[in-house]
């Protein structure tokens, strides 16, 4: 007999700097999300869908769920956690192999009781002593009934098979809910807005990427070709002044790497022009969050 259909929405949450962002690139095979050394780079709620042989995987990246500080931009990410996490058929929680945390805690916290959850425990490539391992999956499985708990590591790519195997077990049996060639819910513009901003948290130092945010002010296709204009808003003049850097030669950088990303994920030549703009207090009120995408 032939096994029925899953499918479903698959959550991924976690405490910031966890790889969870990694790890939804490394399931779906292609960048959709952006990554950095830095905690807090994802902002923004972002589908990936992954379509295999008798599953659709509809994974869903969130912000790094944040309990140290408070603004109104870390608000509006926890909201994009908690309502995440509504609706969702499966939730895949990303704890790091090297520690676990209060943080991480209060994030099972806010997941539905009734909701299965599969762990990710990522990062075991980097542990010295594998022994250590151990102790933590016990102190994991004290938390709640999960439903599995798999250590991983998305940077090498390690157990990410038999992580989509247990997500699977999970999903509820029903029809595909995107075409097999799907691979996300976000536009190209957005795209080309993260992939820019990506570039800024890991070529510069930890103050100004946290004041920046990106928009795509022209955006024109003409067959494979794409030409995109983007601004960066800065809160100070002095952040401006860092973000080009010497003879401009920080934002040439950040603009050159990011176009390739872009040429990379779209499939045709990008040409990318990259300005700096002081606009003080983007961050500071929700009519200004909204008018930049948050």
């Amino acid at each position: 007999m032939t096994a029925p259909f899953r499918s479903g929405h698959v959550a991924i949450v976690g405490r910031p700097s966890v790889g969870k962002s990694t790890l939804l690139n490394l399931l779906v095979g292609h960048k959709l999300s952006i990554t950095s050394k830095k905690p807090q780079t994802t902002r923004h709620r972002i589908i990936g869908i992954l379509s295999d042989p008798g599953v659709q995987f509809v994974f869903v990246d969130t912000p790094g769920f944040q309990t140290r500080h408070r603004s109104r931009l870390n608000d509006r990410m926890n909201r994009a956690v908690r309502e995440s996490l509504e609706g969702v058929d499966v939730v895949v929680l990303v704890v790091d192999a090297a520690r676990l945390t209060p943080a991480d805690r209060e994030v099972v916290a806010l997941i539905p009781p009734a909701t299965p959850v599969v762990v990710a425990v990522n990062k075991v490539d980097a542990l010295h002593a594998k022994a250590a391992l151990m102790p933590r999956l016990a102190e994991l499985a004290q938390w709640r009934d999960f439903a599995a708990i798999v250590p991983v590591s998305a940077e090498k790519g390690t157990q990410v098979a038999a992580l989509k195997a247990e997500i699977a077990k999970s999903l509820p049996e029903a029809p595909a809910l995107y075409d097999d060639d799907t691979l996300t819910d976000r536009d190209e513009r957005f795209l080309a807005a993260e992939f820019v901003r990506e570039k800024i948290f890991r070529l510069l130092g930890d103050e100004v990427p946290y004041s920046t945010t990106v928009g795509i002010e022209r955006f024109e296709q003409e067959g494979a070709l794409r030409r995109i204009a983007a601004v960066v808003y800065v809160e100070k003049t002095g952040q401006r002044a860092m973000l080009l850097g010497a003879g401009g030669a920080t934002i040439k950088s950040v603009a050159t790497q990011a176009r390739r990303d872009m040429e990379t994920l779209f499939g045709g030549k990008v040409f990318l022009e990259v300005w700096v703009r002081v606009k003080r207090g983007w961050a500071d009120t929700d009519a200004s969050l909204t008018r930049m995408g948050y």
